[in-house]
């Protein structure tokens, strides 16, 4: 058994390689969890798969790669996950590619299956969910579905691992016989056996473009000439670039590609004059009928009734009026809930903490240490580390009702409901995805981006998702809130957490006015069976979220409050935590600018500062400074703090600079400093003066 992928690298020759390609939301994830005993995350909506992942998987003596390419509905050059998926079928040249479809939405995944065999590289298809096609009562033939498309079909449950072990031993079977020379059940070089007739005016022309391609395109290429005449025929701009890439160098090569784009223009000329459509939703067309025809041939359905219960629910989880006060509903039971149903261990915790801190500050005494590194020790690292990690219990239950919301398939409603309010700001409904991806995790949900077709949807999705309020705010909300809005706390955070989504979309329709607009997109959005969570699924999901937020408490946070303990007590001589200390002399240097915002301590701008470092570091920072233990931090926020000015800074924490994590993450994906600067001066910016005007507007008021 090979240990790591470099290893695997090594061997790569005598290793065969399996893809798995799917759309999302069709349990692909699932699939590749089951064969290589990886916990990856597998969310029941679109987008959580962006960049493969691989794996091993032995069988009988033999091993193979697996690969897990990204969820898609389709080979293109326009989405980032579909390029990915594309590029790596065509120039790694994986020995069978297992396409795993939806078994209760048949047609749709067929759409991708026909793409495959046109290809011509080696397929299994794995018909996934078979238990749910079968409580929706769906008569599946599946040896007439294998013997219609010309390959391999086995029904799976990936969840429970149904059916995974007869799947592999297709997959082994047809990756070795690749392996071997064998011709694949699409062949290879332009053979096929599986053919879908695109009518007369379209095949004419593909015949035409196959034999232009064949003076250019090596005879020994593993991908079919006729699907890159008709992806040709589709207009994908990419493609152009992959026949260049198969040139085989032959006499007369060149200047083939010279003339191919003005030979692939006329036929797609010659098209619309015969068929008085553009060839590319001709061809669409076409597969969407295939794929129909074929699904009616093989499914024998009693499903009038089947899927009541979903469609009844979507009655009003989808109703024009309701979806949204439903949606909004959901959102505020579920910051309720977190912080009713959290309380009684964040309490215990809060005991543990106290406790051990009287017990360790009496242990180091009693034999004899430094009286600065008891203090370093309790005041500091236990105190600051301690402060933060109190408010685990609300931020694992928050990822825990979130986990069960996208395992049941609400999420997926969610999106589609968020398509109306996308569209309103210029952005494409998919977008929807990196917001909810970025409440977990800034830095998460700017690389989610990367499923959007259109890079102005893509920029702009990545300039506002700083806006949405991440894991690492929440704790910062929870202790204002405990200390200040008791009976209201749950109301409070939900409106912070909301006002967050309606500032991303109003940034993103004002950045959207400087940003060149790019190719419309369609949204397309599967919409699941709402499904029973399953427990393992759902505590998996928590867990892989939740432990980011204790890696912080034990390494950035661990530094950072040892850097302010250290800085609080520097110069010697002065007041531990005084406004002479290092740490005050910063926080009276940047206090004047928050004063009209009405939280001017240099207590506060130090938190600040240090939350740029991580969000989570503005509660340790005031652990440290204020007091130690959480009892002794809400006495020092309510006697330091009203409510006015308390909001006001939650909001400026909400609003202002990214976390380093976060702004290099925008550095990376936009591969620009110029829209990372004007991210990070933007967020600050309006941080700052909605602090000021909530602030002054409530005093105007009388609110303070």
């Amino acid at each position: 058994m090979l240990n790591t992928i470099a290893d695997a690298r090594k061997q790569v020759e005598k290793m065969p390689v399996i893809a798995l390609a799917g759309n999302p939301n069709a349990g692909k994830t699932a699939l590749f969890n089951a064969i290589t005993g990886a916990r990856q995350h597998v969310g029941n909506w679109p987008g959580v798969t962006v960049e493969k992942k691989e794996g091993f998987v032995s069988m009988d003596g033999g091993q193979a790669l697996i690969i897990d390419l990204p969820g898609i509905y389709a080979f293109s050059s326009r989405a980032i996950d579909e390029t990915i998926a594309r590029d790596f079928i065509i120039d790694e040249r994986p020995d069978v590619v297992i396409n795993v479809v939806d078994s209760t939405n048949l047609e749709r995944n067929l759409y991708l299956t026909l793409q495959l065999l046109e290809m011509g590289v080696p397929v299994i298809v794995a018909l996934n969910m078979f238990d749910e096609a079968e409580a929706l009562k769906l008569d599946i033939n599946v040896e007439k579905l294998s013997k219609l498309l010309g390959v391999e079909v086995v029904p799976t449950v990936a969840v429970d691992g149904e059916g995974v072990d007869e799947l592999l031993e297709a997959a082994f079977r047809a990756a070795f016989h690749t392996r071997l020379g064998g011709s694949s059940p699409a062949g290879h070089g332009g053979t096929l056996s599986f053919r879908l007739d695109y009518g007369p005016a379209i095949e004419a022309e593909i015949a035409s473009l196959e034999g232009y391609l064949a003076k250019s395109l090596s005879s020994r290429s593993p991908i079919s000439r006729r699907w890159f005449a008709v992806k040709l025929l589709e207009m994908d701009g990419g493609i152009a670039a992959k026949v260049r890439a198969q040139n085989n160098g032959a006499a007369g090569a060149s200047s083939v590609l010279s003339n191919l784009e003005a030979k692939v223009a006329a036929a797609q000329a010659r098209i619309r004059e015969a068929s008085g459509q553009e060839p590319i939703d001709l061809i669409t067309e076409m597969r969407y009928d295939k794929a129909a025809e074929i699904a009616k041939a093989v499914i024998a359905s009693d499903a009038g009734a089947a899927r009541s219960v979903s469609d009844m629910i979507d009655r009003i989880a989808l109703h024009r009026w309701l979806a949204y006060p439903v949606f909004f509903g959901i959102i505020w039971l579920m910051f309720t809930a977190t912080f009713t149903l959290s309380g009684p261990v964040a309490d215990w915790l809060i005991g543990v903490f106290d406790t051990g801190s009287d017990w360790i500050r009496e242990l180091l005494a009693g034999i004899g240490t430094p009286e600065l590194l008891v203090g370093f020790l309790v005041d500091g690292i236990i105190g600051g580390v301690g402060a933060v990690l109190e408010f685990a219990p609300p931020i694992f239950l928050l990822f825990l009702v979130i986990s069960i919301l996208e395992d049941v398939g609400y999420m997926a409603r969610a999106a589609l409901l968020s398509d109306r309010l996308m569209r309103s700001v210029g952005l494409h409904g998919r977008a929807f995805i990196p917001m909810i991806l970025g409440f977990g995790c800034n830095v998460t949900g700017i690389l989610a981006t990367r499923s959007l077709d259109n890079p102005k949807d893509r920029l702009i999705s990545i300039m506002v998702n700083p806006l949405i309020s991440c894991a690492g705010r929440l704790p910062v909300y929870v202790l204002f809130a405990a200390a200040l809005f008791e009976e209201r706390r749950g109301l409070v955070v939900f409106s912070l957490y909301l006002l967050g989504v309606l500032l991303a979309a109003a940034a993103a329709k004002v950045i959207g006015m400087f940003v060149e607009p790019g190719e419309a997109s369609t949204f397309v959005m599967e919409l699941p069976p709402y499904r029973m969570p399953r427990a393992s699924a759902v505590l998996i999901h928590t867990w892989e979220r939740g432990k980011e937020f204790l890696y912080k408490a034990g390494t950035i946070i661990l530094a950072g409050v040892a850097v302010v303990w250290l800085l609080a007590n520097l110069p010697p001589g002065t007041d531990a935590s005084g406004p002479n200390s290092l740490i005050g002399i910063i926080g009276r240097a940047i206090a004047p600018v928050l004063r009209p915002a009405g939280f001017g301590t240099w207590q506060a701008a130090v938190a600040l500062l240090f939350g740029i470092v991580a969000k989570e570091l503005v509660i340790g920072t005031l652990g440290v400074l204020y007091g130690v233990g959480e009892m002794n931090l809400l006495g020092a926020i309510q006697s330091a703090w009203t409510p006015l000015s308390a909001y006001a800074y939650m909001i400026m924490t909400l609003i202002y600079v990214p976390c380093v994590a976060t702004i290099a993450a925008i550095r990376r994906e936009t591969g620009s400093w110029k829209w990372t600067g004007i991210t990070v001066a933007y967020t600050i910016t309006l941080g700052w003066v909605l602090a000021v005007i909530v602030y002054q507007v409530g005093t105007m008021l009388g609110l303070s």
